[in-house]
């Protein structure tokens, strides 16, 4: 597959693909009030002036283009895309160009990269346009061969005439095959019919980023642009008191220097931005500036304060009502035996490998942008607000990311970016160092939970009683209800548990705070599942029974059943030794179910080591199980870190950790084998980027309680130290 490192519109698409005698090109639009997209040729849809969606188009040549509308971060949407066209399409990946789109989300709907959405969203609407486009060429074969439809085959980019063996490449077919009506339905391949979907094949990014064709944010140049670095408010909303930047003027190559000030949810960001000519000059110009704070008139919380604060609401407030079924404080009272517990997860950097970067050339009636970015639809809506600028006037480019979790979805980096171009009135490229990426965050919001329980004379759940604390990313926004609650306080839960215990309640204590926080690989469901998984744990040997087998009993669904056979199975989990301590945990985020099991014991020194972990993954229909292993294994690598390394600490109101000396990565030499099952079946898609997190770290502490008796419930902890 090769990789074109543009970003088009619809028109210059159709120029584009022209070039090489486009013939067929076809996409989807969703007309006002319907259920389902409606499928178009490209020429129909240029003279109705509609803006289509997702685009295929194929050459005289039979080269075939696809658009594609989502970030590539790693996460592998660069190979599943394709992969599912040219399944349907019966084409050679090596025969599809993929291309990005730019930010535009009243043309492609929702464009964020996040929530595992990209194959989970679009994967019936790829298979059903690469099905088309095949039945179109199908049929110009038979009109151009005088027979019947039904005995051409489409096989490696020719369609077959299976009686007489006579065969027609595909851009030799695409002219007559543009004049046909796309087939208002069309079958999909069954799974056993796959020869592309669900097969390993070899990523085609890789090469590419490699050898360095890939195009990264920081690779971007355009000429005459500049480059920038700011001195941000070390405190969350402080603003610039005083500035004395005599010593920054007499470095070479500095232009300008001035104050700057971004919007970051209802807040506003202040600092001080650094203008030359390369960004060597910017950095160093920016080493000798003196600037004055004003932090005055907010809190200055430090970690103590914060979890102080929620450990005392969760003991004093009965906090905002989420879901409820029967009399909890009832069943509770009445329960054979009870059992409580509280746990803490900590605040987070991102920590992407690529730090923030951002080029924006903003003129008097345009502005458009370039970088790593998760979400061009949510910029280009931002930008329009704050520049003032219509629609059509701004455009959002995507380029690669090296890492994203979230981070990079968010608007402030990039609007940043277009009020600097425009003070200066030039191309700029503002870089982001380690320790402002580090320090300024937003943040994964740490976490409180208390949960009590109740079992019967049985052993089985009667009562289950969840209070969460921490703070709410939505009360962050401007006007917004900050007496609503928290929507993702179950989000980690597992459905069928709603259905097993009769009694529930689930509600949330928001905490009010400065510290900017937002999503983090699975969201809420990263610090969640630890309190829910850790709790069941306790519930299990509290009822006197296997923790698999406590698990198995309040989940009835057989889809969940298959997930905990499949773990027993390749863990040996009945046939562990007393010097092996296993724990296991069982999560659901963004409609992937993930069970985990952590296997760990004492080494010759005598400290706890992590010597497996088990991973069994369904997340329905999928597309490459290479990349669904990568991203578990990266998941799971990412929760080791948050759970044994690496935590953000706040002081005086300010962020403690500024690089990887202090915010600790795990080294390869810290990384268990890991071995990942993925659930074959025919439910919808699920995602496959974050599912695989939140069910480590409860594993693992379960893991070390079962060796070691000690019942970890604060994250993070030392392993040496256990």
């Amino acid at each position: 597959m090769e990789t074109l490192n543009k970003n088009i519109s619809r028109r210059n698409f159709m120029r584009l693909t022209s070039l090489s005698g486009a013939a067929l090109t076809l996409g989807f639009y969703f007309p006002a009030a319907a259920k389902e997209a409606e499928m178009l040729k490209g020429d129909v849809a240029e003279n109705l002036g509609i803006d289509l969606n997702a685009w295929i188009s194929i050459d005289t040549k039979g080269k075939v283009t696809i658009i594609n509308h989502r970030a590539e971060m790693g996460q592998g949407a660069y190979q599943a895309v394709p992969q599912i066209i040219a399944e349907e399409l019966e084409v050679n990946l090596n025969d599809i160009n993929i291309v990005f789109g730019v930010g535009n989300e009243s043309k492609y709907g929702n464009q964020i990269t996040g929530g595992s959405s990209t194959v989970r969203g679009s994967y019936k609407h790829l298979g059903r346009m690469g099905a088309s486009a095949r039945e179109m060429l199908k049929e110009a074969a038979a009109n151009k061969w005088k027979v019947n439809k039904k005995e051409c085959d489409a096989e490696n980019g020719f369609i077959i005439h299976q009686p007489s063996g006579r065969k027609a490449n595909y851009g030799d077919l695409v002219a007559e095959a543009s004049k046909l009506e796309p087939p208002k339905t069309v079958a999909l391949k069954k799974p056993e019919d796959y020869k592309i979907v669900r097969k390993p094949l070899p990523r085609q990014d890789t090469p590419l980023k490699v050898n360095g064709k890939a195009e990264f944010g920081l690779d971007k140049k355009l000429p005459g642009m500049l480059y920038a670095v700011v001195e941000r408010s070390p405190r969350f909303i402080g603003k610039v008191k005083s500035v004395d930047d005599a010593a920054t003027r007499k470095v070479p190559g500095v232009k300008h220097v001035f104050v700057t000030r971004t919007g970051v949810f209802a807040s506003t960001r202040e600092g001080v931005a650094v203008v030359a000519d390369t960004l060597w000059a910017a950095m160093q110009g920016r080493k000798v500036l003196k600037v004055t704070w004003d932090d005055e008139g907010f809190e200055h919380h430090s970690t103590e304060q914060l979890y102080a604060k929620m450990n005392e609401d969760l003991k004093t407030k009965e906090g905002l009502s989420f879901r409820t079924k029967g009399n909890v404080a009832s069943a509770l009272a009445k329960a054979t035996r009870k059992v409580e517990a509280t746990y803490e997860t900590p605040y987070e950097s991102h920590s992407c490998m690529e730090p923030l970067n951002c080029i924006a050339d903003t003129k008097a009636d345009s502005c458009e942008i370039w970088g790593p970015i998760q979400a061009p639809g949510w910029v280009q809506d931002n930008l329009i607000q704050v520049l003032g600028l219509p629609r059509e006037k701004v455009t959002v480019h995507m380029t690669f990311l090296g890492g994203g979790f979230g981070r990079k979805a968010f608007t402030d980096y990039t609007q940043e970016a277009a009020l600097i171009s425009k003070e200066i009135k030039a191309p700029v490229q503002v870089v982001w160092t380690r320790e402002d990426d580090t320090l300024i965050g937003p943040f994964r919001p740490g976490m409180v939970y208390n949960i009590a329980a109740g079992l019967n004379e049985q052993g089985s759940i009667s009562s289950f009683r969840y209070k969460m604390a921490g703070q709410d990313m939505d009360h962050q926004w401007p006007n917004a209800n900050r007496e609503s609650y928290n929507g993702s306080t179950t989000e980690g839960f597992l459905e069928p548990y709603f259905n097993s215990i009769p009694h529930y309640s689930f509600a949330d204590l928001p905490l009010e705070s400065p510290i900017p926080v937002m999503w983090w690989r699975s969201v809420y469901a990263s610090t969640n599942g630890f309190a829910y998984e850790s709790f069941m744990d306790e519930l299990s040997i509290a009822a006197g029974k296997d923790p698999l087998d406590f698990r198995r009993q309040h989940l009835g669904d057989d889809r969940y059943q298959v997930v905990i056979d499949k773990l027993e199975e390749v863990s040996n989990w009945k046939s562990r030794k007393k010097n092996e301590g296993y724990g296991v945990a069982i999560t659901e985020c963004f409609s992937s179910i993930v069970g985990e099991i952590v296997k760990v014991s004492k080494g010759a020194d005598g400290k706890v080591k992590i010597d497996k972990v088990w991973a069994v993954m369904d997340c329905g229909w999928y597309v490459n199980p290479d990349i669904i292993k990568a991203q578990v294994e990266g998941s799971i690598v990412m929760a080791l870190g948050a759970a044994t390394k690496h935590e953000t600490h706040f002081k005086d109101g300010k962020a403690v950790e500024a690089n990887f000396n202090t915010y600790k990565m795990p080294r390869i030499t810290d990384i268990p084998e890991i071995e990942v099952h993925i659930v074959d079946n025919e439910e919808k898609a699920g995602g496959v980027g974050e599912p695989g997190l939140p069910p480590f770290s409860p594993a693992l502490t379960n893991a070390i309680f079962d060796l070691t008796g000690k019942r970890i419930r604060k994250l993070p902890f030392n392993l040496q130290e256990v």
